[in-house]
């Protein structure tokens, strides 16, 4: 992701857990674009985004939502809500392993109405390969009726 991002010419940041930017390595997760967030925090993660987003000048922010470790049945929604709460699109990103391209594809601004919206992003996605396939998912989110 951060090599696609750099050929490309995209200075993209990524969240982690706050204590991955405590030294000795923390200013090296900042240089590669980290942003800590304290999961402790009393407001949620989506609105500590959001004020990142509202703060800042420019922000391409990289947002992993599928599982990587194992299947799983829903995405994680909080690239939608992120996107949703903070008024910026959502850029699609992919790594093709079967046809070995990268890169960024459409943009989808949400609309508020999650199934359309995702219905986009599975059309996006349909002829996309992972590099572990036994894993993908339909992108779905729980939020969808």
């Amino acid at each position: 992701m951060l090599a696609t991002a750099y050929a490309m010419g995209v200075r993209i940041s990524w969240f982690g857990k706050h204590t991955l930017f405590i030294s000795p390595w923390g200013w090296f997760m900042r240089k590669l674009g980290g942003i800590p967030v304290d999961r402790r925090a009393p407001q949620s993660l989506v609105t500590q985004m959001a004020e990142k987003f509202q703060s800042r000048d420019e922000l391409v922010l990289a947002v992993p939502p599928e599982g990587t470790r194992s299947k799983v049945n829903f995405w994680k929604s909080g690239f939608y809500h992120i996107a949703s709460e903070s008024g910026v699109p959502i850029g699609l990103g992919y790594l093709d392993y079967d046809k070995k391209l990268c890169g960024l594809g459409m943009f989808v601004i949400p609309s508020g109405n999650v199934n359309e919206d995702m219905e986009k992003i599975r059309n996006f996605y349909r002829g996309i390969r992972g590099k572990y396939p036994q894993l993908e998912s339909e992108p779905r989110l729980q939020e969808e009726t």
